[in-house]
């Protein structure tokens, strides 16, 4: 694919990489949603039951009314003391610190033990103690740079006492909960984009073999098809079916037209070749005339006499490429009740007024009548024996023939002349061709044919040599135009 403006052709990527990017952004994306609430649920948890230990704590001591010297004499004071109290020699910052402020803000210290450097920090990071001590819930504290959650107790003297529980294990377990659910996150990511890549490739073999195919076709192999597969889905067998269904069709149009095409030169050079001929001698008896070379009278009629008959023999040969011609275009017919019976019997008067000496037998008594046109059908019947008379000698017997069964007419013509081999007659309904080069144009059954198709019928011949030939038009009982080609169909050949 092209950039815009002529630049450079951008790269387009693959269906492959874009179904793999896309089931990995999803999982990626599912596994940070899980993350984020398991992990913000388990530090709610957490901290909910550090204020339950900080809040049971203050409602022990401040719903007593004691003051402070009353806390330092009760000799509970030591159970205390280990719950809340953190020493100062510790490495790292205990999880709960103790303290006392008076009313003037100042550090006090509880049962003489000496004040230790937590406990200052505690109360550094406490900026109002009365307001502590009235929020209802615990407060999040920075103490010496460790977080903690505190509250505060008032006491009957005005001294509060401030108790904080540090959160750092907390918020250590959900950074490494956080870090073990990213490392676990990473490989679920990466097998998933690997098992994606393998089914995808596995589930679009199926249009790497269009792809192929088409690309063979292009190359001038018209024969090839996608093959099935066993793992393709519904949509892409149905893209399969209709791929090979679709270069059927190419391939058929691409024979017809080149058979086309092949007639079409065969047929050009046969009407050059036919009109050449009566040209020809035309053109010959004119230049003996223009140099003087008839002088006797009897000359000069033989030769009109044979430009005459040539004339008409080349106006006979341009009728019937021009009735070809009008048959191929598929006229308009003009159909009407015809007695097909009666045409045959008038042709066979006809032809027994042209040669007497014929033997003709007709089986077509009473009245027949297809809807029809009568010039198509007169035509047929015409050339059928103007065919016979041509090409048989005039002694031959002749029968004609018509019947209506299974819903169709047929018309019979059979002769009893020498008949046909069977490379001749696959190749009678050609056009110009004549058996053994005999008389005629060689266009009679092509439009016996032609006529027949145009009226929703078909011609068949059975001929051996010694055997005669036998032409029999098939025409449905009620003729019109055919149907249309359906998709799929193979049209018959043009000219």
């Amino acid at each position: 694919m092209r950039a815009p403006w002529g630049g450079r052709p951008r790269r387009v990527p693959s269906l492959r990489a874009k179904l793999t990017l896309a089931n990995v952004a999803l999982l990626a994306l599912g596994i940070v949603v899980a993350t984020a609430v398991s992990l913000i649920g388990m530090r709610h948890y957490l901290i909910d039951q550090i204020d339950a230990e900080l809040n049971r704590g203050r409602q022990t001591v401040g719903g007593k009314s004691l003051t402070l010297e009353e806390v330092n004499g009760l000799g509970a004071m030591a159970l205390v003391l280990d719950r809340f109290l953190g020493e100062s020699d510790r490495p790292t910052p205990p999880d709960q610190i103790f303290t006392a402020i008076d009313r003037r803000g100042r550090v006090i210290a509880v049962a003489g033990l000496e004040v230790t450097e937590s406990q200052r920090a505690l109360a550094a990071a406490v900026d109002d103690p009365r307001a502590l001590a009235a929020d209802p819930e615990p407060r999040d504290l920075t103490v010496r740079g460790h977080p903690y959650r505190a509250t505060g107790i008032p006491l009957a003297d005005g001294t509060y006492l401030l108790t904080a529980t540090s959160t750092g294990a907390l918020h250590t377990g959900v950074a490494k909960a956080l870090k073990l659910d990213l490392a676990v996150g990473t490989v679920l990511l990466g097998l998933l984009a690997w098992l994606t890549m393998m089914s995808v490739r596995r589930r679009l073999r199926p249009l790497e073999d269009m792809v192929e195919t088409s690309s063979a076709i292009a190359e001038g192999d018209l024969t090839r098809r996608v093959p099935s597969s066993k793992e393709a889905t519904a949509e892409v067998e149905q893209l399969r079916l209709a791929l090979n269904s679709m270069l059927h069709q190419v391939e058929s149009a691409y024979r017809t037209r080149e058979r086309s095409a092949a007639q079409l030169r065969r047929f050009v050079a046969d009407a050059s070749h036919e009109l050449r001929t009566p040209l020809s001698a035309i053109r010959g008896y004119l230049q003996l005339y223009d140099k003087g070379m008839l002088n006797e009278p009897a000359e000069r009629k033989r030769a009109w006499g044979r430009v005459l008959a040539e004339s008409d023999r080349m106006g006979r040969l341009v009728d019937e490429l021009l009735t070809l011609a009008r048959l191929d275009q598929r006229p308009e017919l003009r159909l009407r009740p015809v007695d097909i019976a009666r045409l045959v019997r008038d042709a066979a008067d006809d032809l027994r007024v042209q040669q007497p000496g014929r033997p003709v037998t007709v089986h077509a008594d009473g009245s027949l009548l297809v809807r029809a046109d009568e010039s198509g059908l007169r035509q047929i019947v015409g050339n059928l024996l103007a065919n016979v008379r041509v090409h048989t000698p005039a002694d031959v017997p002749v029968r004609l023939a018509v019947e209506r069964s299974d819903g169709v007419v047929r018309l019979h013509v059979e002769d009893k002349g020498p008949g046909l081999a069977a490379g001749d007659a696959a190749r009678v309904f050609d056009r110009f061709f004549r058996a053994g080069g005999g008389a005629g144009s060689g266009l009679g059954l092509a439009i016996v044919q032609s006529a027949a198709r145009s009226l929703g019928g078909e011609v068949t011949v059975r001929t051996a040599p010694g055997e005669g030939l036998a032409v029999t038009v098939t025409l449905p009982a009620r003729t019109g135009p055919p149907d249309p080609v359906t998709p799929g169909a193979t049209p018959a050949p043009p000219p």
